[in-house]
């Protein structure tokens, strides 16, 4: 089987990010069982060329934290006036005619994998032309949703509404009209109102990284680690510093890693900020516990994953732990400020004592991996069915029309050029 995997962003060699990690368990996992997997999708400026067999869409910088004022002002214009959410808008720079070209040259093929909704929603040909299995990887309404929330000014307000509402029918087409399903958690199966869905298969995502020895060397008390440019994960970081923090002993060496878009939030002296930093296994492993804070969002937390396949000791919320079927016995749970401060303290104690101690990261990696494999192979088993249920011949890959759906119209923000 030949399928295509049209991503925003091809793997640029570095993975470091939530999104990059997940996309490259679910890859191998393609790989690893037969299938020849053609990746499709842009790159971010001045990143490596695309590996060979790859279809590189050209340069595009889309992520907010990498671009200024301007460009942003010319994505919500250009979202304003196509119909399409904001994140969508940035990716509908090729005209459908030529991203239908470049797709047709990677030779016959039997389907899509599309990764996440903002290619879909971009280029909607994607859902109409061959079966397609779409990885949500988060359900994108209800984060937007959240951000209108949170959001500090009636016009971002606005705004974030706006994206929820065309994300939420977005998300409710595609789903309608995939072939295959893969939320990555069951949370996200409820919340996508797939409930039972006969084709929709979550994913069990694992890094895969072989565990570091553990050398005993502790440089922080309490770790934390993510991609606080983005709003869910920032979030569950200014509530940690803001709540948790506060209820700490000043004593504690705390030390947090990851990119901000924009300053860090205010932080007692015990607190550090050390930005990216290019090995996050040695830094996890670097801590006597790490701290999971997420406070809402969807989607499956890759550091939690990243940290129980290391064994560490660590403090939870129960929103952390989405895509997680079995708690290791050396992480405590808690979602109130209060709990989540007197389960750190508890258990950095503990593990300076050594009654607390580094637990089987190897047995979790495995189950996560059996448990994606199985979701994968069920999926394939379902698109086998549907591209050959009589043996009949796949018909050639269109490209002669203009990004055409199911019904002959142009769906809104597909231009041409």
């Amino acid at each position: 089987m030949h399928l295509l995997f049209i991503s925003s962003l091809l793997p640029d060699g570095n993975a470091a990010s939530g999104f990059e990690l997940a996309n490259r368990a679910i890859v191998e996992e393609y790989r690893r069982q037969g299938v020849r997997l053609t990746l499709a999708g842009f790159r971010r400026p001045g990143s490596a060329a695309a590996a060979p067999g790859d279809i590189d869409l050209g340069e595009l910088a889309i992520e907010n934290a990498a671009v200024g004022r301007g460009r942003k002002l010319a994505w919500l214009a250009h979202a304003l006036w196509a119909g399409l959410p904001i994140s969508a808008a940035k990716l509908a720079v090729l005209d459908p005619r030529i991203l239908r070209r470049r797709l047709a040259a990677a030779g016959p093929f039997d389907g899509y994998v599309l990764n996440s909704v903002q290619m879909p929603i971009a280029y909607p040909f994607l859902l109409a032309d061959r079966p397609s299995v779409f990885i949500a990887h988060n359900v994108e309404h209800l984060s937007a949703e959240e951000n209108a929330r949170d959001a500090r000014s009636w016009a971002a307000r606005l705004l974030y509404r706006r994206e929820a509402r065309l994300l939420a029918i977005s998300e409710r087409r595609i789903c309608g009209r995939a072939a295959v399903i893969h939320p990555l958690s069951r949370d996200d199966q409820r919340l996508l109102g797939l409930g039972q869905h006969p084709a929709c298969h979550p994913l069990a995502l694992s890094i895969g990284r072989s565990t570091l020895p553990d050398t005993g060397r502790r440089t922080q008390d309490i770790g934390l680690i993510g991609t606080w440019s983005w709003a869910p994960n920032r979030r569950g970081l200014d509530w940690f510093v803001e709540e948790v923090v506060k209820l700490l002993p000043a004593d504690l060496r705390i030390a947090i890693a990851g990119r901000f878009d924009g300053p860090p939030p205010p932080a007692p002296a015990n607190v550090r900020f050390v930005g990216r930093v290019e090995d996050a296994q040695a830094f996890i492993k670097a801590s006597h516990v790490v701290a999971l804070a997420t406070r809402g969002g969807t989607g499956v937390q890759l550091k939690t994953i990243e940290t129980f396949e290391e064994g560490m000791p660590a403090v939870a919320t129960r929103a952390a732990l989405r895509g997680v079927d079995h708690t290791p016995d050396n992480v405590r749970v808690a979602d109130e400020a209060k709990d989540f401060a007197a389960a750190l303290v508890a258990m950095v104690a503990g593990a300076r004592a050594g009654t607390v101690r580094r637990g089987n990261g190897f047995a979790f990696m495995l189950g996560q991996r059996h448990a994606l494999s199985a979701a994968v192979r069920r999926g394939l088993a379902d698109l086998t069915a549907l591209l050959e249920p009589a043996g009949r011949p796949l018909p050639p890959a269109r490209t002669d029309d203009v990004g055409a759906d199911t019904d002959g119209s142009v769906p809104a923000g597909m231009m041409r050029r």
